[in-house]
């Protein structure tokens, strides 16, 4: 089976849409967290990503904007994004958000947008970090989002990935980060998304260009703070 991993598409269309023109034909698709928030399409994101076979869980963005967690521990442009982006679902969007669990086991894998220690707000950025989640995974193989940085983390060592990078379904057990959809943090522009082949035995770590000059445009045509447009040519 190959499945479509992607994560933090943070309400960006057209890196999503990019995406899924590039990765091939797979399966399923699976959502690490943080459909939502930062960018200006939360609802056509939704609703693109609902086409397809789908596992999602909840990230710290998409809990936000249904109300189910504050704003304290967002920044100023985070959190105004949170209440705009709350003003422009649907109803039928929030239940959706609302529904989706924060931890979900599929297979060998098991999924969280942040850590097994803290579902929403735990970052894994280094091997140390990890440990303490890997512990807690209860399957081989563990996928996470949140830090927006394509990554691997095995018991005592980790590694930074670029697109085109793999990794084997071995022995060894890991947790990994496909990176970010809609707002690389790693200084690559391009949407970061992995293709995992269960047959093959393999997850392979992508990038996929798409127009960000567009996409600040409907930022910043939306009201949102002019950071979460400027950022995204940066890939910080």
């Amino acid at each position: 089976m190959r499945i479509l991993v992607v994560a933090d598409v943070h309400a960006n269309l057209a890196a999503l849409q990019a995406v899924l023109a590039e990765a091939g034909e797979f399966e399923t698709l699976w959502s690490l967290g943080d459909v939502v928030g930062y960018g200006a399409e939360p609802g056509a994101c939704i609703e693109l990503l609902r086409r397809y076979p789908l596992v999602a869980v909840a990230g710290n963005h998409d809990l936000a904007a249904v109300g189910a967690i504050g704003l304290e521990e967002f920044n100023p442009f985070a959190a105004e994004a949170a209440r705009w982006t709350a003003t422009q679902l649907s109803a039928a969007e929030k239940a959706w958000l609302s529904e989706l669990p924060q931890v979900a086991a599929e297979g060998q894998f098991t999924l969280v947008h942040g850590s097994l220690m803290d579902p929403a707000w735990g970052y894994l950025f280094a091997a140390s970090d990890a440990e303490e989640h890997l512990r807690r995974q209860p399957t081989p193989f563990g996928l996470v989002g949140h830090t927006h940085v394509p990554a691997v983390f095995f018991e005592s060592e980790e590694a930074y990935l670029h697109g085109g990078a793999s990794l084997a379904l071995a022995e060894r057990r890991f947790v990994a980060n496909p990176g970010g959809v809609g707002q690389p943090r790693d200084g690559d522009p391009r949407a970061a998304y992995a293709v995992l082949d269960t047959e093959a035995r393999r997850i392979e770590f992508r990038r996929a260009a798409y127009d960000i000059e567009t996409t600040q445009a409907k930022i910043r045509a939306a009201g949102l703070p002019a950071y979460l447009a400027e950022r995204l040519a940066r890939g910080r």
